[in-house]
């Protein structure tokens, strides 16, 4: 009688061991197979052992898979959380140019241009002589369609008169271009003194920032172009993200570079 109890208990100690448990499927293909719905009502503990309970993780904390045959594991994420109707960042573009611009034409009498609106084409020279920095163009696509394009240029400007105890000027404006048409413009005034120890040289930091909301779904080309408005004298040189070709090396192409940033932002929605 007491080997066959023996028996018996060995045979259910065999099973105990080597079963497979499956919830909503009658063929479980793990330890736990569970086709269906899960609430968990307490904490989630991982990789406790027989003799210590495993670790139910931190406030905040996700848990993160290490692979195959490897136990997962709680990890903090340096991520905030995008609720729905906040913007979120998507894509960064930056871009730099040391080539600038030496030759922009000079405007007299009728053809000065005073004025930009939204929309003016690069390429219309009615609305003024518009030259592009080359390098500082960005190419791009867009996919959601309620979204917000930060633009930020910066750039070096540089004047000399031709005598330098003299004091000449140049007006001149900037603008941001989305596929050949304005976006953003931003004009600016620079000035020599009357300085002759500095020669003539005048250094200017010309800056413009701008936002442009809902950008149209699709490839998208940005460009940044300048153009004189005016100038006092023009045998006055002047320079746009460089040094004048008469520098004195106090300054020169990387000193005075233009930088170019794009920020897409995309509005966050979720779906059920």
């Amino acid at each position: 009688m007491k080997k066959t109890i023996y028996c018996c208990v060995i045979g259910l100690l065999s099973f105990q061991i080597h079963a497979q448990v499956g919830i909503g499927t009658p063929k479980p293909k793990s330890s736990l197979d569970v086709n269906g719905k899960t609430t968990l009502r307490k904490e989630l503990r991982v990789g406790g052992t027989s003799t210590q309970v495993g670790d139910a993780g931190l406030n905040g904390q996700v848990l993160i898979s290490q692979g195959e045959g490897l136990p997962p594991v709680w990890k903090s994420l340096n991520l905030s959380f995008i609720e729905e109707g906040q913007y979120k960042l998507i894509n960064s573009y930056l871009s730099s140019d040391q080539t600038g611009i030496i030759n922009l034409p000079d405007t007299t009498g009728n053809s000065i241009v005073y004025k930009n609106s939204v929309g003016d084409l690069v390429s219309d020279v009615s609305k003024g002589k518009w030259v592009k920095i080359t390098n500082l163009e960005t190419n791009f696509t867009i996919k959601n369609g309620k979204n917000r394009l930060t633009y930020q240029f910066q750039t070096g400007v540089e004047i000399k008169a031709p005598a330098p105890g003299t004091s000449d000027n140049v007006r001149f404006t900037c603008g941001v271009f989305r596929n050949g048409a304005l976006v953003a413009v931003r004009p600016d005034r620079i000035a020599s003194n009357n300085n002759a120890a500095k020669q003539g040289l005048q250094d200017y930091i010309f800056t413009l920032n701008y936002t442009e909301q809902n950008v149209p779904i699709g490839p998208h080309k940005v460009e940044i172009a300048c153009r004189k408005i005016e100038t006092s004298n023009t045998n006055a040189q002047f320079a746009i993200g460089r040094d004048v070709q008469s520098s004195n090396g106090a300054s020169n192409a990387f000193t005075l570079e233009s930088d170019m940033k794009i920020d897409v932002l995309e509005f966050v929605t979720y779906k059920n």
